[in-house]
């Protein structure tokens, strides 16, 4: 078998335990360092307001379904003029922020969508084990798209139509 450090998306998270779900695939409990910096003010917190729990789709072991189990940390600011008043331990070594999937798996859909396309890389993609769907890959292809490219600084207006108008 191998060791629980393989299961782990990145060297901040602990892996607490590897279950193989009876659906099909694996389950990795792990649990995000904790740091406490506030993301607004920057301060050290050591007040912990509780846990929440993400999952987010990894890549596949074995043609089967990853999906990992993170706990993450929360906690409330100590500045009491932040106006951020809980925040939790940021993810963004693993996944962006609000991501259902890894970074690691994110970069697997760009690329594979980049190259063959909407419903090629959804065909490829299941059978590799990561389930997602033709109009996720081409969102996630806009969203590169839009990110890399800079903001356009002049616009052109065409006068041309299909019709003459009467005047």
């Amino acid at each position: 078998m191998i060791s629980k450090k393989h299961w782990s998306p990145g060297s901040d998270v602990s892996v607490q335990g590897v279950k193989r779900r009876d659906s099909g695939g694996w389950l990795v409990f792990g649990v995000l360092a904790p740091r406490g910096i506030c993301p607004d003010c920057g301060l050290h917190s050591r007040r912990r307001h509780g846990w929440r729990q993400k999952r987010l789709q990894d890549l596949p072991a074995h043609g089967d379904k990853v999906t990992i189990a993170l706990w993450v940390c929360r906690w409330r600011c100590p500045a009491s003029t932040c106006p951020q008043r809980t925040f939790s331990d940021y993810t963004s070594s693993i996944a962006r922020p609000f991501a259902r999937r890894t970074s690691r798996a994110d970069d697997i859909v760009g690329h594979l969508g980049h190259a063959t396309g909407g419903r090629p890389a959804e065909r490829l993609l299941r059978r590799l084990g990561v389930g997602v769907s033709d109009d996720t890959v081409l969102r996630h292809l806009k969203q590169r798209a839009e990110s890399a490219a800079p903001p356009p600084t002049v616009i052109g207006i065409d006068d041309w139509s299909w019709r003459k108008s009467p005047t």
